[in-house]
């Protein structure tokens, strides 16, 4: 049990923060993920309302 417990994260509270910090767990990174790149969708493959979507832009941009 004293084992698993070292393993696990902690929470650091931060003075004058509002978020606290986690401690690093070994074998891990801050790093993110590399994401893969997104490909275009493939030409000729429409729907009925791919055109009104596509100029569509959501309310908060």
């Amino acid at each position: 049990m004293a084992d698993q417990e070292a393993d696990r994260q902690r929470i650091v509270r931060v003075p004058g923060s509002r978020r606290a910090k986690l401690t690093p767990v070994e074998g891990t990174t801050s790093e993110p993920h590399a994401r893969e790149e997104r490909r275009d969708a493939p030409k000729g493959a429409h729907g009925p309302n791919d055109d009104r979507m596509l100029r569509e832009v959501p309310p908060h941009y």
